[in-house]
Parts: C-alpha cells; sequence; structure tokens
C-alpha cells in the first residue's frame, strides 16, 4: 500500500444504511417485550446501548431486501453457503438470510457460558460450538417470530459458520502462556524477542487469528488490573454477562527505538496497516492504526515523530533517537513499554456516550476529562487518569539524559505520573475514522509534564 493512501484514508458515513439498521433494530425491540426489556437493561446497567453488541442479523430474504442491502453499501460475502452480506466501508453488523420464518439478532458477548449464567437461560439447552470452539452460539429469548441469540467469536470473521475447533490442551497452555508473558526485561529488544518466540509457537498450533484473539485477551486483562475504572466498567458490563466485547480498538504508546519492533509484531500477529495520523509540527507525534479483520482487533500505534519523516514509511523505517522526549516517549520512559511493562495505554469501548459518563460518575464517582470528539457521528472521551508510581531508576535516567529538571523529578517521586485510561466512544453512522484534531489536543493534554503542572 502506498504512503499516500495510507497519509490520506477517507472514511464515509452512511446516515441511510445507519437508519435502515437502527429502524431494523428498533423493530425487534417493539415486537418483542423481552428484548426491550434486555436492551433497556443494557443502558441501565452498563451504559451501552444493543447496538453497539450486535454482531448480525437475520432477516427473512426477499429480492427486495437484496438490491436494498447493495443500495446501502453491503455487498455479498463470497464462499457464504447462504445470503450473507456485509458492509466493506462502514462499521455496521452483517446481514444474513434466515434459515426460517423467524428473524434473529445476533449479539456478540466474550463467553456465552458467562452470559447464560448471569440470565439463567434454560441452561439444559446446549450450547452450539464446543469449548474450543472460535464460534459459539446460543438463543437467549424467543419470542412473537423473534429469537435474539448470543454469539462468541475467538478470532473468526463474520463468514465462519463453522466450529474452526482448536485442541483444548493446546488452547489452555497458550492461553496461559500470554497471561504469564514476562513483561520486564533489562533489554527490551529480549522482550520483544520473548514476545515474538510466544507468539510464533502459538500460531504454529492454532493459526493466526485465534492467536490474536488470545493474546489480545490477555492484554485487556493486564490492563484491566492495573486501571480502576477499567475493573469498575469491565464488572458493569458483566452484570449483565458482556464482557469487553464492545471494544473499539487498543492502544499502545512505543518508544521510536521499538516502533518498528512493535509493528512487526502486530503485522505477524494478522493486522493490516490501515490510515496513520500526523497532528501538525507542534504536536510532534504520530500514530499508525492497525486492523485483524478476523478477530476484528483495532490498534492505534502512538510514536514521537518529527514533520520530515510522516513523508517516510514511520511503520517499518527504523527511527532514530532524539535529545528531547515528546509526550510518547517520556509516558515510554516513565512507564515502560506499552508492549511490555506498561502495558496499553487505553482501551475504547462503544457505548451511549452520555450514559456511560453519567452512570460512572453518579455510581462510581468517577470523573471523565473533557470530551476530545463532540461530533455528530463521533463521541470521544477519557476518564481521568490512572496515576501509577514512577520507580526511582527510571527518574534516575532521565535525569541523566537531561531529559527533565530536578523538580519534575521530585514530582514523578510524590506524585507518580498518569499511566492509562478508559475511553468512551460512540459512534454514528457507520463511521470507521477517527478525529485527528481532537486526539492531538487529548494527547497533549496528556502529556506527563503538563500534568504535573511543571
Amino acid at each position: 500500500m502506498s504512503i499516500e493512501r495510507l497519509t490520506v484514508y477517507d472514511w464515509k458515513r452512511y446516515p441511510e444504511t445507519s437508519e435502515f439498521l437502527f429502524t431494523r433494530i428498533t423493530d425487534f425491540c417493539k415486537r418483542s417485550a423481552l428484548i426491550q426489556e434486555f436492551a433497556d437493561q443494557l443502558q441501565f446497567k452498563t451504559g451501552t446501548r444493543l447496538s453497539d453488541w450486535v454482531d448480525h442479523l437475520e432477516l427473512n430474504w426477499s429480492e427486495a431486501l437484496q438490491q436494498q442491502l447493495v443500495q446501502l453499501g453491503y455487498v455479498a460475502v463470497e464462499g457464504s453457503k447462504s445470503h450473507l452480506y456485509q458492509h466493506p466501508d462502514g462499521m455496521f453488523p452483517a446481514i444474513q438470510a434466515s434459515d426460517a420464518e423467524v428473524e434473529r439478532i445476533f449479539v456478540r458477548v466474550e463467553s456465552v457460558a458467562d452470559f447464560l449464567t448471569i440470565h439463567q437461560c434454560e441452561l439444559e439447552r446446549p450450547i452450539i460450538g464446543g469449548i474450543e470452539s472460535a464460534v459459539r452460539q446460543r438463543i437467549a429469548i424467543s419470542e412473537n417470530g423473534l429469537e435474539l441469540h448470543v454469539i462468541e467469536r475467538h478470532g473468526a470473521p463474520i463468514s465462519a459458520a463453522d466450529a474452526l475447533e482448536v485442541d483444548v490442551s493446546l488452547l489452555s497452555k497458550h492461553a496461559e502462556a500470554f497471561q504469564l508473558r514476562k513483561r520486564d526485561f533489562e533489554d527490551d529488544v529480549a522482550g520483544f524477542r520473548n514476545s515474538e518466540s510466544l507468539i510464533k509457537a502459538a500460531i504454529a498450533a492454532l493459526g493466526v487469528d485465534r492467536t490474536c484473539d488470545l493474546f489480545f485477551a490477555a492484554e485487556r486483562d493486564y490492563w484491566q488490573q492495573r486501571n480502576t475504572v477499567a475493573r469498575i466498567q469491565k464488572a458493569r458490563q458483566d452484570t449483565m454477562g458482556m464482557g469487553w466485547a464492545n471494544h473499539d480498538h487498543h492502544t499502545y504508546r512505543s518508544s521510536r527505538s521499538h516502533f518498528s519492533r512493535l509493528i512487526s509484531l502486530l503485522e505477524l500477529l494478522g493486522f493490516e496497516l490501515r490510515e496513520r495520523f500526523y497532528a501538525g509540527r507542534e504536536a510532534g507525534w504520530g500514530a499508525q492504526v492497525l486492523e485483524q479483520p478476523a478477530a476484528r482487533v483495532v490498534i492505534f500505534a502512538d510514536v514521537d515523530l518529527s514533520p520530515e519523516e510522516v513523508s517516510q514509511d514511520f511503520a517499518h523505517e527504523p527511527l532514530p533517537e532524539r535529545k528531547q522526549l515528546g509526550t510518547v516517549g517520556l509516558w515510554c520512559r516513565l512507564h515502560g513499554e506499552a508492549f511490555l511493562q506498561a502495558g496499553m495505554h487505553h482501551l475504547e469501548c462503544q457505548c451511549d456516550f452520555d450514559a456511560a459518563r453519567e452512570q460512572l460518575a453518579e455510581e462510581n464517582a468517577v470523573k471523565t476529562m473533557k470530551p476530545f470528539t463532540d461530533l455528530p457521528h463521533l463521541k470521544q472521551a477519557f476518564t481521568a487518569g490512572e496515576v501509577w508510581p514512577v520507580e526511582e531508576s527510571r527518574i534516575q535516567s532521565l535525569l541523566d539524559d537531561d531529559l527533565i529538571n530536578a523538580e519534575a523529578a521530585d514530582r514523578f517521586r510524590l506524585q507518580g505520573a498518569i499511566g492509562s485510561h478508559l475511553e468512551i466512544l460512540q459512534r454514528e453512522e457507520g463511521f470507521k475514522g477517527f478525529n485527528q484534531t481532537g486526539i492531538n489536543e487529548i494527547v497533549l493534554e496528556t502529556n506527563p509534564l503538563n500534568q504535573q503542572k511543571i
């Protein structure tokens, strides 16, 4: 893919498609009091909308529906055993032909078993797909010719109707290896090499897509145990048996010296380069967006960047060290690489923007920062940052390299530095992109030096 294509990536909005889906999902709720109650409970208990969780819809098929889907931007999925349509450029659920008179809405969860336990949905009925399967599903609600099913996917695209089973013992072995992955090395290069070895071993046993799913489940767990608000919101979503299945993207911060290593490992996990960002000379940082289409994981990878470097393939070409640190580089020197010691900078989840922020504030005294995106089709805000202690060796290293002054060092010793956030997001009209201006403002606002008011 050309440098120009990576730099200029114009995601569109699809209001007509959004209205079509809104009407269909609303109709499910109107026709089924049980589905409406489930949607209401999602909003009340988790601050999310039913639409934030929809995997796909199964609708009564007709030529008129097929023509309408094509007009709305949907395309047929090749190799599917039945009519299956997906929107290639918008963030919309797939549409499939129903195999019966009933119409179905499939809601994505992290664990079907967890969902069934919470809701006690006729537990004697079997789950379709074994515990080793990449796709598992089960009916949860049936009323008035409509069904709500819950579905979990583990590196399985929408076209994967079959179970895609793997050996359970191998699955457990590699899941545990990622969970217990050593992150702290004297030499970060050794840390990346160790991670590469673990990833390659898992791919050999499980395949790329299943490995990617396992790896990021472990990454979310590590980030969550280092972020109080993450644990609060996860608990809220777990009251409905949903888990983190509404994740929108995972954000990693990287030093310049290790950025190409980070990208290399993400590409090993099946990620493809998408758009990239450069917020301008004053901002001093850039980002590469990547997507793993089968596992449905999106990465926002941040790095300090100069204006001259934006015209090169900075995702792959080595970036030399600089005498000064920007926001991203300083964060890495204080806490470590996001891929290693620090863990993710933030996870962004799709929510009802106002409801999620209000509920977190009223029920848990969680503060959110001023929204950095407030557009009709995209709303974004960080929760107040989780402050992490900073190791003395890291502070001394910054002093030795003349990258902070003594006052900053004392403040980091006494107060620590903000390490991570939960990000609340609401998307409309299928928009898949990000707000570059707003992102720049919030990155500058989260600079550790600015936070310490030095």
